[in-house]
């Protein structure tokens, strides 16, 4: 009887859990694998631009398979499910180099029209250093979309695909 009720406790628990996880969670995850994606572009942002405060290194864009189409069509609305992520790294010069240094942080943009409405359909975060239990972002809408409203004639995204 025992082992009858530790079991119904158990699988009650795996439910509660299942039940959460399904329920639309609007925490960004963080995307395993994707370095193995398409690679978009790299970017280096130097001093004097204005935004090399808070990005200012070396950025290497990745698109999975859902947000690659749209890059390579040039245009059109992102589909659910599309990631794109930003790897940011310092970028230390010497010997007449620009090196790729420590990662910064790991960004990332899900699109989900329904649970990501309050900024334009995608969900944001960021991960400092690269680490998925360091999330940076607090208010997606101030500390991401605000800046991504400028490219709301390419469903908010910046990157374009380099033909």
């Amino acid at each position: 009887m025992r082992r009858l009720l530790v079991l119904l406790l158990a699988l009650a628990a795996i439910f509660a859990v299942v039940i959460v996880a399904s329920s639309g969670t609007k925490q960004v995850p963080y995307p395993e694998g994707y370095r193995s994606w398409t690679h978009v572009k790299t970017l280096i942002l130097r001093p004097g631009h204005p935004l090399y405060d808070g990005f200012g290194g070396i950025h290497h864009v990745y698109a999975n398979d859902k947000a690659l189409r749209v890059l390579k069509a040039g245009s059109g609305t992102f589909p659910d499910g599309s990631v794109l992520v930003f790897d940011l790294f310092e970028a230390p010069e010497a010997d007449n180099a620009i090196s790729e240094g420590n990662r910064k942080v790991t960004a990332v943009m899900v699109k989900n029209a329904k649970l990501y409405k309050e900024t334009g359909g995608w969900g944001f975060e960021a991960f400092a250093g690269g680490d998925p239990t360091k999330r940076v972002v607090k208010d997606p809408v101030k500390d991401c979309y605000t800046c991504h409203t400028g490219q709301a004639h390419r469903d908010y995204v910046f990157s374009q695909w380099r033909q």
